[in-house]
């Protein structure tokens, strides 16, 4: 799906998975704050679907990467993975998250908080406030429909010519494929399985303008 969307040859993309698959020092950080939060015990803290989120920013090369609502930080965490190997091919990128709680990214840490910030405020205000155009949105807070859109329609104007939207809630709400319908937008959602587990899983919902192939 990923190699279509970008597009990006489909031996790349499954490069860009074993990058993140085969990244000790991500899993480390996820096992050791696993290990020291008690009220975890009963959870596993996986990846799952920002995989995929990995993936797009190593293909776009995102200059500024927004993410609303950051509660630990595991989006986070993989987000700034990707554009810590992207400036190392150099390809600068940012990250500005997002969220109401002061504990909120807490699995950001060195070296991957480079280039990044937490801003500690109602999502909406946040987002209103932005000067610098937004590659890569990630909706990913209140989980309401009422309030996907609210952000959604906040951004509408800061979004760079080739910016691409996530939709953490997709799997909930049709917020992010009507808002693409309503501004001539693709809109294609990804649905997670998690493996042996009560929970039937979320997604990636994303909305993006198609690209010429670069094959």
């Amino acid at each position: 799906m990923i190699s279509h969307i970008c597009p990006e040859p489909l031996q790349n993309v499954e490069d860009y998975f074993s990058e993140i698959e085969n990244g000790n020092l991500v899993k480390y950080i996820l096992i050791d704050f696993h290990d020291k939060n008690p009220e975890l015990c009963d959870s596993t803290m996986e990846i799952g679907r920002r995989i995929g989120w990995y993936y797009i920013i190593r293909i776009r090369r995102p200059k500024l990467v927004v993410e609303t609502g950051v509660h630990h930080g595991v989006g986070a965490l993989v987000i700034n993975c990707a554009l810590r190997r992207n400036r190392h091919e150099g390809y600068p990128g940012a990250y500005l998250g997002t969220d109401i709680s002061p504990t909120s990214g807490e699995l950001l840490v060195h070296p991957f908080n480079e280039k990044s910030s937490i801003v500690i405020d109602d999502s909406i205000a946040t987002l209103r406030s932005l000067v610098t155009p937004i590659d890569l949105f990630i909706n990913n807070s209140d989980h309401s429909a009422e309030y996907d859109v609210a952000e959604y329609s906040s951004i509408q104007k800061k979004l760079s010519m080739d910016a691409m939207i996530l939709g953490d809630n997709s799997h909930a709400s049709d917020s992010l494929c009507q808002f693409s319908e309503k501004i001539k937008r693709n809109f294609i959602f990804f649905k997670e399985e998690p493996a042996n587990h009560f929970y039937s899983g979320a997604g990636i919902g994303i909305s993006f303008k198609l690209q010429s192939k670069k094959y």
